[in-house]
């Protein structure tokens, strides 16, 4: 696996920042902590100064050499607001418009990375997935050529054979109910985010149907979506529509598609829906004794992610390395 050992490196050699919009939270403040210690990424804590440092105090962590911005004292705050009207020009929005929209921690943390004051943004620790995603795409928006941001999710456990075992499954937390096109765009996002942590993409369309053996709209669309993914990413290995037996046992495969190179070995899931993706990922994770990273935001700009509000400090320091290796 292309684990965080080699991403720790990768950032020792060319250290970045991230912004972290709940500078008070003990979670981030510990996570903060560790990163201090050493020196491949600086923590910028959105919040008032004095509530940040008395938070980590009362916390016990240390967090000297973190940068600590305010909204309410920053003094490019005029230009921010300036640069948010400029990007918002078609929705007609005034000044002071934008100055109560930029107070809140996860827009004015997203300006930060969109103005090159920060390299990445980690958020979402007390709030939901939309209000991370919502101010990225008005801010950071998508990259040339991509209609939608998704996720994957990076799915890691110990092998037999003492290397890690590592999937990516998407799109499990953004899109409800993506069409064709948008899970072709999906798969390419997710094929290159699963490079990222060593994967060798072999890419399995999931369905309740395995090649023509059910029938119904939603098996028409993994179907259709996996024929245009091989066409778009020719050297990719891709199949669909799978079940997920077929995708991942090659005594199943043998039996529902014997001349499939990737039914029976796929490592990278595309789900037809959130619904499925969601629960297929946690299923991996609470019975299938796999750590889940992610979501991993994909399709933006800049690298932009999402917390659980469930997660714990480590979880926040994993993903504050994985947010920042993606720059």
């Amino acid at each position: 696996m292309y684990g965080f050992g080699t991403m720790i490196e990768q950032l020792k050699k060319s250290p970045k920042t991230i912004v972290f919009t709940e500078g008070t939270d003990p979670r981030i403040l510990e996570a903060a902590s560790r990163l201090l210690a050493s020196s491949f990424l600086t923590p910028i804590l959105v919040g008032n100064e004095s509530d940040v440092l008395k938070a980590a105090e009362e916390a016990g962590y240390n967090i000297r050499g973190a940068q600590i911005i305010d909204s309410n004292h920053y003094d490019r705050f005029d230009e921010m607001v300036e640069r948010f009207c400029d990007l918002r020009k078609g929705k007609g929005m005034t000044s002071e418009e934008a100055r109560k929209v930029l107070a809140a921690p996860n827009y004015f943390g997203t300006m930060l990375v969109e103005m090159g004051v920060a390299d990445s943004l980690l958020g979402g620790a007390t709030y939901s997935t939309a209000d991370t995603v919502r101010p990225a795409l008005q801010i950071i928006k998508t990259k040339p050529g991509n209609s939608i941001v998704s996720s994957c999710f990076i799915l890691v456990r110990p092998g037999a054979t003492g290397e890690n075992e590592v999937l990516a499954m998407s799109d499990c937390a953004i899109n409800i109910n993506p069409t064709e096109d948008e899970l072709v765009e999906i798969c390419g996002e997710t094929v290159e985010c699963a490079k990222i942590f060593g994967v060798d993409p072999k890419v399995a369309f999931l369905s309740y149907s395995t090649m023509g053996s059910g029938k119904g709209p939603d098996v028409e669309k993994m179907r259709n979506a996996a024929i245009k993914a091989k066409v778009k990413f020719p050297t990719t290995p891709i199949e669909g529509e799978l079940q997920f037996d077929a995708a991942v046992s090659p005594r199943v495969a043998r039996t529902k598609c014997p001349k499939s190179q990737v039914a029976g070995h796929a490592n990278t899931f595309i789900f037809p829906d959130l619904s499925s993706g969601n629960m297929g990922y946690k299923i991996a994770q609470r019975m299938g004794n796999f750590e889940a990273y992610g979501p991993i935001l994909l399709g933006l700009n800049a690298p932009v992610n999402d917390l659980s509000r469930g997660c714990n400090a480590i979880e926040v320091y994993s993903m504050a390395i994985i947010t920042a290796a993606l720059v």
